[in-house]
């Protein structure tokens, strides 16, 4: 084997100017043959997590990164040894690398793994590992570099190495430093998993594909404590007499007092753009308590029609085209500040945001074109954007080029809130819990169906006039629908 016939293959720009990921999981180990196309690894940028299929065949040499470490992009993260490979190709490989990396993913995938792009978004910081995975990622590396000691003579040796290395960690985890399966779990569940002293591969999955989630982890906690309640209750017995009005610690507090969360992702991307959005753009917060009565009638009949069978149809889909209506209306709405032109960019299509909580953070993937979608398609629209979204499988390209975005706090029976701008848009709306109150309809107290909206803008480029006029139209056509029609 010589170095000629080595391919390195370069951590590509799986977004659009991103520049770095972070490394989820390998899917190979050091003497597996691969095959063109095959996905070898998933990685996590700020934007998607994504499945990086191997673009030439071979046997793999090393992974130069273990799993949980942010590589720049253009880095070298695993070589290849390919059959027959000679020099001027493998000069040319590392500037293939990151274009052929791309067009593997839609053309070979469909036939063995299919590798998407996942709904969330993440590692922004620099090429480094987390300290916190350093009693981890020393038995892996260790157990890498012997497997490719012995790749000279045959590669079917990685389970004799990783028998000398597991000694030298303590006994609690030898088990994982064994992994032929090892469990599902994001970086921050193991850190978690870890601090708590629970063996990620005694949890019971709940997620989706089997992956092990906070909750699966807090369980075990809660179940190995189960048999030992007595101990724990006789013990907080002698301080009770002297602080009887103290009340007694959660369990779950007794095992750490804190718990670090590693800053990053989609919560380290969300925390910079809200940050810059919040101290750019001057914002301004309107509000409006409306009657939806007529509207929450107007969904159920929706439901029975049989033009959205199988479409999901709730209050939110009412609300996105009573947005898009007074967008209609009120065109300048739709804009967006061009600091470095100076100039107020007037854009004659909406995409339409969605503000969506998934379990890898807040995204806001958006429905592109959403003003030219009939009622019908646009309920389409929201549920994919939201299925895609709770599967992990929205892509980069459906969070970009938002213009205006709903979010839907009532959901969690938030009667509303001042919503900060997402980057680049000029408005958002949030929608509150709609509750039953006492609401005076014809002249009489009745009890109606009400929210609270709240529209924040761009004081920059939407007036507080311009701004009223949004909102009001929003809260005319929920609570007269027919206004839909005439208005449309």
């Amino acid at each position: 084997m010589t170095n000629a016939s080595v391919r390195e293959f370069k951590m590509p720009d799986v977004g659009e100017g991103l520049t770095e990921a972070e490394i989820l999981k390998w899917y190979v180990q050091p003497g597996d043959t691969v095959t063109d196309g095959q996905v070898v690894c998933e990685v996590e940028t700020a934007k998607a997590a994504v499945e990086l299929p191997i673009p030439y065949d071979g046997v793999v040499r090393a992974l130069h990164f273990p799993e949980g470490t942010t590589v720049d992009v253009g880095t070298s993260i695993i070589a290849v040894e390919v059959a027959g490979g000679a020099a001027p190709a493998q000069e040319e490989a590392p500037a293939a690398a990151v274009p052929a990396a791309e067009p593997e993913k839609s053309a070979e995938q469909p036939a063995a793994r299919q590798p998407v792009l996942v709904g969330y978004g993440v590692a922004t910081s620099s090429t480094r590992r987390r300290p916190r995975k350093q009693a981890q990622d020393p038995v892996a590396r260790q157990a890498a570099s012997a497997v490719q000691a012995e790749l000279n003579g045959h590669g079917a040796a990685p389970a004799a190495p990783a028998a000398p290395v597991a000694p030298a960690a303590p006994a609690a985890p030898a088990a994982p430093a064994a992994p032929a399966q090892r469990p599902l779990a994001k970086p921050p569940v193991r850190k978690l998993a870890k601090d708590l002293g629970v063996d990620l591969a005694t949890v019971t999955p709940s997620g989706p594909d089997g992956v092990i989630t906070r909750e699966d982890v807090h369980a075990a906690v809660a179940a190995a404590q189960a048999p030992q309640q007595t101990a724990p209750a006789a013990q907080p017995a002698v301080p009770a007499a002297s602080a009887p009005d103290r009340p007694a610690a959660p369990a779950s507090y007794d095992t750490a007092r804190e718990t670090r969360i590693p800053v990053k992702g989609v919560r380290k991307a969300t925390a910079a753009a809200m940050v810059g959005s919040a101290f750019t753009a001057p914002h301004v917060t309107e509000f409006v308590t409306v009657d939806v009565t007529r509207t929450m009638k107007l969904v159920e009949e929706l439901k029975q029609d049989k033009e959205f069978a199988g479409l999901r149809v709730n209050p939110l889909l009412l609300i996105a085209k009573a947005l898009l209506v007074a967008i209609r209306r009120n065109p300048d709405i739709n804009a967006s500040w061009d600091e470095a032109a100076q100039e107020i960019v007037v854009k004659h299509y909406v995409n339409l945001g969605i503000a969506a909580a998934t379990p890898r953070g807040l995204i806001v993937p958006n429905i592109k074109d959403a003003h030219a979608k009939t009622l019908p398609e646009l309920a389409a629209s929201l549920g994919e954007l939201v299925s895609t979204a709770r599967e992990g499988r929205t892509s980069p390209s459906a969070m970009q080029g938002g213009t205006v975005t709903i979010t839907n706090v009532g959901v969690f029976g938030v009667d509303t809130g001042t919503p900060i701008l997402n980057p680049g848009e000029s408005a958002i709306l949030a929608v509150g819990a709609i509750k039953p109150q006492p609401w005076v309809h014809k002249g009489k107290v009745k009890p109606r169906q009400v929210t609270t909206l709240a529209l924040s803008f761009d004081h920059r480029l939407v007036d507080g006039e311009l701004g009223s006029k949004v909102l009001a139209d929003v809260a005319a056509v929920l609570e007269q629908p027919k206004r839909l029609i005439t208005w449309a």
